[in-house]
């Protein structure tokens, strides 16, 4: 029995040795590499897509950078690395990349049988259908027949399934490996409709039609699709690190601070905003970082609100309203757990 004990004591030893070793891997690795190797999509605009310049733009690049500013002390300090939906899961779990921000969705069998955790979510979606509008459909219910766009290896191929089979529609579907070879085949006539998140519809659209409006988004929504970054599972510390960084910019949208007043409200006395900028408790030590961690990051890129806006709001050039992404206290879905 002594030796069983034993025996139990050491696998129970071993097993924590190498917990603790995997343990603060990622942070480690990044910090020694001075570098955020970033997952992100081959040209989604608005949330990652090169500019003229080469430069990434985009709501899940500023994320990247966010957390580059946060961990790194600057939000230049990542490596962006564009990935289709076939590769993206596969560079995450081989350890090619740090962190998965592209426009991906979270769902059960994703958190549960790929070896990755789902982290805070950075964008609620739904997916829909883009028609000419020299179609006249208005809605999706005309779409009973017809060819529909879309891309393999993603939600939005069994969501249309599912759609189709549900409201008996028969739709043909017409599957492509590649995110522009969807686009141009829509574009080019090959199907009646295109179909993806509404996001990215939005994004096709403002990219590659010659007006936007020649190309009409449908009112319905088929699915849920809320969207954010994704990690290897087996390293706590950078899970917590990731979420936080999420967090804190939305929390810092909520409390007002903007990347305008960031200096002067560090001067201020609300005890929250001391919180979140360093001034207050020392929250930073509780992620393995210093003190002033988000406060980097906001400058970096502005909280969730400023970062919205500038990517995918009414006034950039996709043009989406602010919807369910605005804060829970504005009527939205945006809520961030207490900074404390």
């Amino acid at each position: 029995m002594k030796r069983i004990h034993a025996s139990l004591f050491a696998l129970i030893a071993l097993l924590f040795g190498i917990s603790s070793a995997l343990a603060g891997s990622v942070l480690k690795t990044m910090q020694t590499r001075g570098q955020l190797v970033c997952g992100v999509s081959t040209g989604v605009a608005g949330f990652s897509a090169a500019d003229s310049q080469g430069k990434w733009q985009g709501l899940d690049v500023d994320v990247c950078r966010a957390i580059a500013a946060a961990v790194l002390g600057s939000a230049e300090k990542v490596k962006f690395v564009p990935l289709n939906a076939q590769q993206r899961f596969t560079a995450l779990q081989s350890g090619e990349i740090d962190l998965l921000a592209r426009n991906t969705s979270f769902t059960l069998s994703r958190d549960a049988s790929l070896g990755l955790h789902m982290t805070a979510i950075t964008y609620y979606d739904g997916q829909g259908f883009m028609v000419s509008s020299k179609s006249k459909i208005k809605n999706a219910k005309q779409l009973k027949g017809q060819t529909v766009c879309v891309q393999s290896g993603t939600t939005s191929e069994k969501n249309l399934s599912d759609y189709s089979r549900a409201n008996q529609l028969a739709i043909k579907p017409v599957v492509f490996d590649k995110f522009e070879a969807a686009n141009s085949a829509y574009f080019a006539g090959r199907c009646l409709a295109y179909s993806t998140d509404v996001s990215g519809l939005a994004s096709v659209r403002n990219k590659q039609a010659k007006s936007s409006a020649e190309h009409v988004i449908l009112p319905e929504l088929i699915s849920k699709e809320p969207l954010g970054p994704m990690l290897r599972r087996g390293d706590d510390e950078w899970l917590a690190i990731v979420k936080w960084v999420i967090y804190g910019l939305i929390e810092a949208e909520e409390l007002g601070i903007t990347q305008a007043n960031l200096v002067s409200q560090k001067t201020g006395s609300d005890p929250a905003v001391q919180r979140l900028l360093g001034g207050g408790d020392d929250l930073g030590k509780l992620l393995g970082l210093d003190k002033d961690w988000l406060a980097r990051a906001l400058a970096a890129v502005g909280n969730y609100g400023e970062v919205f806006e500038r990517n995918l709001g009414p006034k950039s050039a996709i043009g989406l309203p602010r919807g369910v992404n605005r804060l829970w206290s504005q009527g939205g879905l945006l809520y961030a757990p207490p900074l404390r």
